[in-house]
């Protein structure tokens, strides 16, 4: 008996939580034209908080803000590209997810690939400088004489 009421008890505790935790709906799009054109745009672009999600995925304050600035240009008759120029005007070529290839975005293609060389570099000097330690020593002849003179002592 004491278990089932428990298990209503936690039950209960469990949908009281998930009730106080449901947000309030966002409201529908006023336009669906618009929402639409906003979404196309926002894929190609990279949220500035979270940087590894689109602008359209990200729930950031910065990305609803973004959101809603990019509607009203929509409404006030910019095409996609102007809307795209706008940003990057204002944010630059990093809010793009495929930044065009130029001289100050170089880093920004090459990057990855730079550090990967750097890495292996370090990499193979790391694992050479192991080899070397773990070698044994060269001796001259009258030092390998010496050590055969001690050997044959002991």
């Amino acid at each position: 008996m004491k278990t089932g009421l428990l298990v209503l008890l936690s039950l209960h505790l469990m949908l009281g939580m998930a009730v106080a935790r449901a947000g309030e709906a966002a409201p529908l799009a006023e336009d669906p034209v618009v929402e639409q054109r906003l979404v196309l745009i926002a894929e190609d672009l990279r949220c500035l908080v979270c940087q590894n999600e689109s602008l359209a995925a990200s729930r950031a304050d910065l990305a609803i803000d973004l959101r809603r600035e990019i509607r009203n240009l929509i409404r006030a008759g910019k095409s996609d590209q102007q809307v795209m120029d706008f940003l990057v005007d204002r944010y630059g070529d990093f809010v793009l997810y495929r930044p065009p290839l130029k001289p100050s975005t170089w880093l920004l293609w090459f990057g990855p690939f730079l550090l990967l060389l750097v890495a292996l570099v370090v990499l193979v000097r790391f694992v050479r400088r192991g080899q070397r330690a773990a070698m044994p020593p060269v001796l001259d002849a009258e030092q390998r004489a010496r050590a055969q003179s001690l050997l044959q002592d002991s």
